[in-house]
């Protein structure tokens, strides 16, 4: 007869679900490739919770009590589900509206093989910088740089991972976003301090990337893909009403986003705008949608709320505009919630077993120096964005983990911050089931493990803040005196 086992965990058996996960998930991507994502991979994040669950019954756990986790697990995730259907909605209207088809028209006329991936970047992180925000910047200019990427060429794969390269940056240096905010208040710092020491190695970081997409873009060749924009340009004016005034949408929504005015209602309203601009300016786009010649108010719903709700496509000759002009709407973002969902469970049942806590202090005992604390802090930070699944949970749980022996040292607190945001923040995209992961894989509509070895500023960035700490360059000390009065203020 079974008998449960009360005593503490071993680190082995807290292992055993991240091995068969990530063992798992490597098999998946063999066996499935590109198709992984459509339940392989959650059923697999099910699993490994299973075996985390019964390791957990296994010392005493209740169900109950792991289920409370895995409920306050997923609510976390929640806010970040209702953004990305409502993004998938947005795509959708942006399309028939033809303001992504206008983005994509002008761009095309701007923008080369050889600086693409340089402005791209460039764009993208002015755009986060002002927003505060890299899902919305991808969700926004990042579908248009897509397309405009494929036409000339490019693989697809550079071309999201110069978008999220730049979207990271703006977004982790940007007073408005909610990592940066959480960082600083998790290390007990400024804002504005944090932001400052953070510039030491982000600079240098996107600078290095900036310059590897500028290298990459010249081998390039401009003259083999002006056929292909030649076609595309032709496409976009023989389907769409192109017309300044579709700018004023993309516009207002980064406004509002500036103003912060929280996500949520912002890309709602893009959303329903969209769908007013497409009845303006695309009428006969909204009439095929509907499959109703006649414009009046059916057709216009229907047009409007199968743009925004379900796969649509605009029928065109070119085949690579066809693929363009191709969205999922609210339905497309499906498979990612469920990624997500699962992932949040298999995060939710760690951390109700104590398993993340156990794993915490084994890498807390080897952080003995300067350069291997930070060291530590980073591999934690990419262990949370593995397991919990989700961006702020590896900035949360770090953040309390070495805050203390941050102080120990004597480390200005400005220097966990700046770690949590150099791994926590911008390796959380490159996790598939991380919720950052799957979301910009689904909005951009590029497998993470192909955009994932071209984000070079989110893979830089860790590795730098370990260079300057193995070098002891620029690590800001802290008197044990300032340290309790800081304490004792906060």
């Amino acid at each position: 007869m079974f008998k449960f086992k009360t005593g503490k965990l071993s680190f082995f058996e807290t292992l055993i679900p991240i091995i068969f996960l990530i063992i798992a998930l490597s098999y998946n991507v063999f066996v499935f490739k590109g198709n992984s994502l459509g339940g392989p991979n959650q059923l697999v994040l099910l699993f490994s919770a299973a075996i985390a669950a019964l390791i957990g019954f296994r010392h005493g756990h209740k169900w109950s009590s792991i289920e409370k986790g895995v409920v306050k697990s997923i609510s976390t995730a929640i806010p970040s589900i209702l953004i990305l259907l409502v993004i998938g909605s947005l795509a959708g209207t942006w399309l028939i509206s033809g303001i992504v088809p206008a983005l994509i028209y002008y761009g095309l006329q701007i923008l080369n093989p050889f600086i693409f991936l340089f402005a791209a970047c460039v764009i993208c992180s002015i755009v986060s910088l002002v927003t505060g925000s890299s899902w919305s910047t991808a969700a926004t200019i990042g579908i248009a740089l897509v397309g405009i990427g494929k036409t000339l060429g490019i693989h697809e794969g550079l071309v999201v991972g110069a978008i999220i390269s730049g979207a990271y940056f703006g977004d982790k240096i940007s007073p408005m976003s909610d990592t940066t905010n959480l960082a600083s208040a998790m290390a007990g710092t400024d804002l504005f301090t944090h932001i400052r020491y953070m510039t030491i190695t982000t600079i240098p970081s996107i600078s290095i990337s900036l310059l590897l997409y500028l290298l990459i873009g010249f081998s390039y060749s401009s003259e083999a893909s002006a056929t292909n924009v030649d076609a595309v340009l032709k496409s976009i004016e023989s389907t769409f009403n192109i017309h300044w005034a579709l700018f004023i949408v993309p516009i207002l929504v980064i406004f509002l986003i500036i103003k912060k005015v929280p996500a949520l209602p912002v890309l709602l309203a893009g959303t329903l705008l969209g769908a007013v601009f497409a009845i303006i300016f695309q009428p006969h786009i909204v009439g095929i949608i509907a499959e109703n010649s006649t414009l009046d108010f059916k057709t216009m719903y229907i047009g409007s709320i199968k743009a925004m709700s379900t796969r649509i496509n605009i029928p065109v000759d070119n085949p690579i505009v066809s693929e363009l002009f191709t969205t999922g709407g609210m339905y497309g973002m499906l498979n990612t919630v469920w990624l997500i969902l699962c992932a949040m469970v298999f995060g939710g049942v760690m951390e109700a077993t104590g398993m993340l806590r156990i794993i915490s202090k084994k890498i807390l005992a080897y952080a003995n120096s300067v350069g291997s604390l930070i060291a530590s802090t980073v591999g934690a930070c990419l262990f949370f964005n593995i397991t919990a699944s989700d961006q702020y949970l590896a900035i949360v749980i770090p953040g309390k983990m070495f805050k203390e022996s941050y102080e120990e040292k004597e480390l200005a607190p400005q220097n966990l911050s700046r770690t949590l945001e150099d791994s926590g923040t911008v390796t959380s995209v490159l996790v598939p089931w991380n919720t950052c992961g799957a979301t910009q894989s689904s909005v951009l509509g590029v497998a993470t493990f192909i955009y994932a070895p071209f984000c070079f500023f989110n893979i830089i960035s860790p590795i730098m803040t370990m260079i300057f700490a193995f070098f002891n360059i620029k690590i800001a000390k802290i008197k044990k005196e300032e340290i309790e009065t800081l304490s004792s203020s906060n």
